[in-house]
């Protein structure tokens, strides 16, 4: 247990984000950069980074598709616009066949609309085409759901990705720089063993923080940066 305490280099969500944004000064007050976080717990990172880079911050919603008995293992992910990724070498190995595969991806797809709706509302996403987008979640262990998120994101023809993240493991790192344009992570230990480990406050993030955070964010953007108004369209 001493070993696993040592490891914790994040107080919680919130301080990796400002640990990142430190990393990532050079994007500060471009009219050109968005933050898109990964709901839930990349929304908490995501605050920190936007907020103290003065740009603006939407989520991407992306679901992993757990191993039927083993849920928290992902066997792939969908994102919005029907993007769907599959572990082939994952599902091969543990013999899941297709049909089994689509009957937990149909429960995360009704699951992803609802978190459009929640989220979102009617608001519109944030308009990324052209623009850099610093891609954010809370962490990275096999890295199918950044992936995902990836493929959705290249649909809606950014200039730039930049994914980023607090703590990854060293080979998802790695396969992500051949997918996004650049990758930003802070600590990529040898041993991951679990991405909560890092922190002190793991917590789940809920829905109503994540509505929250956005709100703020927005309201912040507008109160300290008035010229950033029509970003947010």
């Amino acid at each position: 247990m001493h070993a696993i305490a040592v490891m914790r280099v994040f107080n919680d969500r919130r301080d990796a984000g400002a640990q990142l944004a430190r990393e990532l000064h050079r994007f500060a007050e471009k009219s050109d950069v968005v933050v898109l976080a990964l709901p839930r717990g990349g929304v908490p990172v995501g605050y920190e980074i936007a907020t103290r880079l003065g740009v603006p911050l939407d989520v991407l919603i992306v679901r992993k598709v757990g191993v039927p008995f083993h849920p928290e293992l992902a066997m792939g992910a969908i994102a919005s616009g029907g993007v769907q990724v599959i572990d082939e070498h994952l599902t091969k190995r543990l013999r899941i066949s297709p049909d089994e595969f689509e009957e937990v991806a149909a429960i995360e797809r009704e699951e992803l609309s609802r978190r459009e709706r929640v989220f979102r509302g009617e608001r519109a996403a944030l308009d990324v085409r052209g623009r850099t987008v610093l891609l954010v979640d809370d962490g990275l262990a096999t890295g199918s759901t950044m992936a995902a998120a990836i493929a959705a994101l290249r649909l809606r023809e950014p200039a730039k990705i930049v994914v980023t993240v607090p703590v990854g493991a060293p080979q998802t790192v790695d396969a992500l720089r051949a997918k996004a344009d650049e990758v930003v992570c802070l600590h990529t230990p040898q041993h991951l063993y679990a991405v909560g480990i890092w922190y002190n406050n793991f917590t789940q993030t809920t829905d109503d923080e994540v509505r929250d955070l956005l709100a703020t964010a927005e309201r912040l953007l507008h109160t300290h940066y008035p010229s950033s108004e029509l970003r947010l369209r």
